[in-house]
């Protein structure tokens, strides 16, 4: 209980300072992410992830959204949605690449999440962290023709099945179940 305790504070630190008259020049300047206060497994728990909105791959330095945006969303607006994100005193967010969506796939994983086109229905996803999650997630990369344009199409990453696909997006194409999940930093 003092662990979660602490993380919940650390949490609130954090947001509290990006109310301050410094949170443009602390935006500016790089941040390390504040240390997760407890073991490795309390770490990565779902508990621990919601509570402070972010979770850190250990094995890439990457800092993941602890929750995609939770509603349906066109792949231009998963995009504007990652950069417009304020979390955890960062204002450098992104739409994560199909490689690192990948990359936070695991079989073994039961993250808790919702499924369902109102979103009404628990369901079990296979991401590492615990990140919740509630449909397919966009990555930022497009498909592209023969002559290396754009074909309207870009890729997404199921987390249930485990496998990249890709999707025509835009008018008059549906963005039924598609999500945002948002990345920072670069990888270790």
């Amino acid at each position: 209980m003092h662990d979660f305790r602490n993380r919940i504070l650390l949490a609130f630190a954090a947001l509290t300072f990006v109310g301050t008259a410094d949170a443009a020049r602390a935006q500016s300047q790089p941040r390390v992410a504040p240390a997760v206060v407890g073991t490795p497994s309390s770490a990565g728990s779902a508990q621990g992830t919601q509570a402070l909105g972010y979770w850190v791959d250990p094995a890439t330095g990457l800092m993941w959204a602890a929750r995609d945006n939770g509603r349906d969303v066109s792949w231009k607006g998963a995009v504007k949605y990652c950069r417009k994100l304020r979390l955890a005193g960062y204002s450098d967010w992104r739409l994560a690449t199909l490689e690192e969506l990948q990359g936070i796939y695991d079989k073994n994983a039961e993250a808790p999440g919702l499924s369902g086109p109102g979103k009404e229905s628990p369901f079990t996803w296979r991401v590492k962290g615990n990140l919740f999650l509630t449909g397919d997630e966009w990555s930022s990369e497009r498909r592209y023709d023969d002559r290396g344009k754009p074909s309207g199409y870009e890729w997404y990453y199921n987390f249930n099945e485990g496998r990249s696909d890709n999707d025509p997006s835009g008018f008059p194409y549906s963005s039924t179940l598609m999500r945002a999940l948002c990345v920072r930093g670069t990888g270790k």
